[in-house]
C-alpha cells in the first residue's frame, strides 16, 4: 500500500512572519496550518469480503514517542465497526476512535504498534480518509474537518446476492490474544472464512472427502463405546464449499462418537491455536457434554475437553473432571452458550510452556473459559489445583454425553497452527 508521510512542522520563523502580517484595515492574520509530528503515519491495511471486513492498522509516531495513543479515522461508506483487538474500539456516525490498552500505550521514537477491527458494511467506501494520532494528522492529510462529515450512512445499494467463488486474501492476525470484552447481545452474520489458514498444520473444509464417512485425513472414532452417535460426510448444511461434517449425538455414555484428524500435529509446538466453525440444533443440556477433545500427553494421555455443562460452554480435564469455568452459579455465568441454529466460530489457545488457555467466540474473549495463570475463584481457581503443562498431540470432533443430552452437529473449516487463524 503507498504511505503518506505527514508535512513537517512550520518553523518558528513562518510562524512569527505570519503573526506579524496586518491587512489594511489592520486586523491581524496568524494562520498556523496543523501538522504531524515529523513522520507520524498510520497504515490500515483491509481484508475484505462481501457484506464484513477486517483491518489491521499500524500506529507510528515518527520522531516523538508517545505514552498513550487515540487514533481516529473516517469511513467514506456505511462501514460498522462491530469488534477490535489490542485496542478499545468505538464508531460515532462515520468516524472510529481507537485507545490503547494497557499493556501497549507505550511507543518509542521510530518504532510502532499495530491494532485490528472486524467490522459489516452495505456499501464500501473504500480505504478510509482524515487519520489522527493524538488529534494531529498524520499521513499528510490536513485537520480532520469539523463540518461536512455525514452523520448518517450514505444511501446504499444491495450487496451482492451471489458469493465470489474464491474467498478474498486475509492477512495474518495477531497472535497477541484480543482485550476482553461482553459477549455480543446479537451474533454477528456469517460471513466467508479466510483463504487458507495462515500457514497452519491443520487447514481442512473437508473438500477432498469423496465417500459418505469420513476417511483419509479423518477417522471416526469411538473412545469408550461404540452406539447410537454417528459421522457421516454431509453436503446439504455447509459452512463453505460443499462439504461438511454431520454429527448424530445419541444421549448416554456409550453412544460416543468422534472424528479424529490422522495429520501429525506434534510440529505445531507448546502453543496451540485452533478454530473450528460448528452448527448444532439442541440447546446444552444441564448435564455434561463434550464436542470436542486433544489427548495430552503430559497427562496420561487423558483428554483436554471443550462441551457445556449446566446450559454454557466449558472447558473439563478427563484426568481430574476440574472444569473452567468452575460450575458454581457465578462461574457459569462468566461463560456463553453456543448459539444453536447458525454457524459460529470457537477458537482456543493452549499455551502449554505457560499453562494457560483461552477461548474466544465469534471473535469475542469469554472470560469464562479463559485460564490465565493466576487462580481466580469460580473462573480457574478449580483448574490450576495443580501444576498444567499440558503436551497435546491429536484434534477429535464429535459428541459425548455422560447423561441426558442428544445433539446433532456440524463441523467445518477446521484449523490448528501456532498463530491465532482467525475468524
Amino acid at each position: 500500500m503507498t504511505i503518506f508521510r505527514a508535512r513537517p512542522a512550520p518553523t518558528l520563523a513562518v510562524v512569527a512572519a505570519l503573526a506579524a502580517a496586518v491587512t489594511a484595515t489592520g486586523t491581524a492574520l496568524l494562520v498556523v496550518p496543523a501538522a504531524a509530528a515529523q513522520g507520524c503515519r498510520v497504515d490500515y491495511t483491509p481484508n475484505q469480503w462481501p457484506g464484513g471486513f477486517t483491518a489491521n492498522i499500524k500506529v507510528t509516531p515518527g520522531d516523538s514517542a508517545v505514552s498513550s495513543w487515540t487514533v481516529t479515522w473516517t469511513y467514506a461508506g456505511d462501514e460498522r465497526v462491530t469488534n477490535g483487538w489490542n485496542a478499545t474500539v468505538s464508531q460515532s456516525g462515520s468516524t472510529v476512535t481507537a485507545r490503547n490498552m494497557s499493556y501497549n500505550g507505550s511507543i518509542p521514537a521510530g518504532g510502532s504498534t499495530e491494532f485490528g477491527v472486524q467490522g459489516t458494511y452495505g456499501v464500501s467506501g473504500g480505504t478510509p480518509s482524515g487519520f489522527s494520532l493524538n488529534g494531529v494528522p498524520c499521513n499528510g492529510a490536513g485537520p480532520t474537518p469539523t463540518t461536512g462529515v455525514p452523520t448518517t450512512p450514505p444511501p446504499t445499494t444491495p450487496p451482492p446476492t451471489t458469493p465470489p467463488t474464491t474467498p478474498p486474501p486475509t492477512t495474518r492476525p495477531p497472535t497477541t490474544p484480543p482485550p476482553t470484552t461482553p459477549p455480543p447481545t446479537t451474533p454477528p452474520p456469517t460471513t466467508p472464512p479466510p483463504a487458507g489458514c495462515a500457514g497452519a498444520v491443520l487447514c481442512d473444509g473437508f473438500e477432498n472427502q469423496t465417500g459418505a464417512t469420513p476417511s483419509g485425513d479423518w477417522t471416526v472414532v469411538n473412545p469408550d463405546c461404540s452406539g447410537a452417535g454417528t459421522a457421516t460426510i454431509d453436503t446439504a448444511t455447509t459452512h463453505s464449499g460443499s462439504r461438511a461434517v454431520r454429527i448424530n449425538g445419541a444421549a448416554g455414555y456409550c453412544n460416543h462418537v468422534f472424528i479424529r484428524s490422522t495429520k501429525n500435529l506434534s510440529s505445531v509446538g507448546s502453543v496451540r491455536y485452533g478454530r473450528i466453525w460448528v452448527r448444532h440444533t439442541t440447546a446444552q443440556p444441564t448435564d455434561h457434554t463434550t464436542m470436542m477433545a486433544m489427548a495430552d500427553a503430559a497427562d496420561g494421555n487423558r483428554d483436554l475437553r471443550m462441551g457445556g455443562q449446566n446450559g454454557a460452554l466449558q472447558w473439563n480435564r478427563a484426568s481430574d473432571d476440574a472444569t473452567l469455568p468452575e460450575q458454581s452459579p457465578a462461574g457459569v455465568a462468566q461463560s456463553v452458550p453456543l448459539p444453536t441454529n447458525r454457524w459460529a466460530c470457537l477458537e482456543f489457545m493452549v499455551d502449554g510452556s505457560a499453562g494457560q488457555l483461552r477461548t474466544w467466540l465469534d471473535g469475542t474473549a469469554i472470560v469464562g473459559l479463559t485460564a490465565d495463570g493466576v487462580p481466580t475463584h469460580d473462573i480457574d481457581g478449580q483448574w490450576y489445583n495443580r501444576t498444567w503443562r499440558p503436551q497435546l498431540t491429536d484434534l477429535k470432533l464429535g459428541w459425548e454425553s455422560y447423561g441426558n443430552g442428544a445433539d446433532t452437529l456440524w463441523y467445518d473449516d477446521v484449523a490448528v497452527g501456532s498463530s491465532r487463524i482467525g475468524c
